[in-house]
């Protein structure tokens, strides 16, 4: 039975291929999106704005099928129309008429009647905008407030499917959390089933009930949010989302030695590997030592300081272990955070991954 109004229609990409000339944009994708929200993440150029044009039918594949639903709309002989999809779609910036006010713009897309009128409130109440709104014109509204109008006017017509591309790539970051927040509550009460594409890390992670790492026309990894920061499933998963020390090392069992001594895994392993570690892993300690050399000791691993980024709740550093060419990232508090040029020691906290290494890397 196909989704009714409301009610969450599902998505499902199988094998989907699509070429710009010689250009492989995407590569064989599958996608299983059977409600909640999904952030499709990744890079400039790898493919996910294609992807959410290919399921809005706004471009036709060269393979494969898209499905809402139950119902096939590409791949299955004549493609369905974008009109006939029951897909929501908000732009990046919005793209809101300008000769129309808030509320003319939500009912764009809804069939004249008393119902209309209705309608408009009860989805800029969705999206937690005033009734006030209702008559101002779209340039008198800020960033975020253009943002929730956009998604109220997808949501109007009660699509069993809405996909947002980029959506708050144009908001300043206070603005996007709060405007991301927001919208995250409407889609969810609104029951429709999101497709949210973006290069932020911290937004996918933030918004999505499951998230999709794009890298090259394909996806890498599809879990929860806190598998794929906790777990990924392979080091360039590891280092596109979140920040990530790589180093070689070898393992026996539960541990494994590498420049920052010896740590405890995750999983067992053997043999090489490549041991990542986060930023909020390693601890950085005032350098009480007299010596000389990167041997680690009871307070861990010296290192000099590099730079330092500050973001005013946090920082993150980079050090180098002395008379090694490692360079190691740490998140650490506010206050107190080492000068360039300052001894450290580092020491990690919390047991790490680490992947198989096969051959020279």
């Amino acid at each position: 039975m196909t989704a009714g109004p409301g009610r969450a229609a599902g998505l499902r990409v199988q094998g989907l291929r699509k070429s710009f000339g010689d250009t492989v944009v995407l590569d064989g994708v599958d996608l299983d999106v059977p409600d909640g929200i999904t952030a499709v993440l990744g890079a400039s150029g790898c493919g996910k704005t294609t992807l959410l044009r290919l399921v809005a039918g706004f471009l036709e594949p060269d393979g494969g099928t898209i499905t809402i639903g139950d119902r096939m709309v590409a791949g299955g002989g004549r493609p369905v129309p974008a009109r006939r999809r029951r897909v929501g779609y908000v732009p990046q910036e919005g793209a809101l008429f300008p000769h129309l006010d808030v509320s003319a713009n939500v009912a764009f897309g809804l069939a004249r009647g008393e119902r209309r009128s209705a309608r408009v409130r009860e989805v800029l109440d969705l999206v937690e905008l005033p009734s006030s709104v209702a008559h101002r014109q779209p340039h008198e509204l800020s960033g975020g407030q253009q943002q929730r109008v956009a998604l109220a006017r997808a949501l109007a017509p009660q699509p069993g499917l809405v996909l947002l591309d980029e959506p708050f790539s144009s908001l300043d970051a206070g603005l996007r959390e709060d405007t991301g927040r927001a919208v995250a509550r409407a889609l969810r009460a609104s029951g429709s089933t999101a497709v949210l594409v973006t290069h932020d890390q911290g937004e996918a992670l933030s918004l999505a009930d499951q998230v999709a790492v794009m890298a090259a026309g394909r996806f890498l990894q599809i879990s929860p949010p806190g598998e794929i920061y906790l777990r990924p499933a392979s080091p360039e998963v590891a280092a596109f989302v979140g920040h990530a020390t790589q180093l070689r090392g070898t393992a026996g069992g539960r541990t494994a030695r590498c420049d920052l001594g010896e740590l405890g895994l995750l999983a067992d392993a053997s043999g090489p590997v490549l041991i990542v570690v986060r930023p909020e892993q390693v601890n950085v300690i005032p350098d009480r030592s007299s010596g000389a050399g990167g041997a680690d000791g009871a307070d861990g691993v010296r290192a000099e300081v590099l730079d330092v980024s500050y973001f005013g709740h946090d920082a993150t550093l980079r050090a180098r272990i002395h008379d090694r060419d490692t360079v190691v990232i740490s998140r650490v508090p506010a206050g107190g955070v080492p000068a360039p040029g300052t001894s450290v020691c580092l020491r990690v906290s919390g047991e790490v991954l680490a992947f198989p290494l096969e051959g020279p890397r």
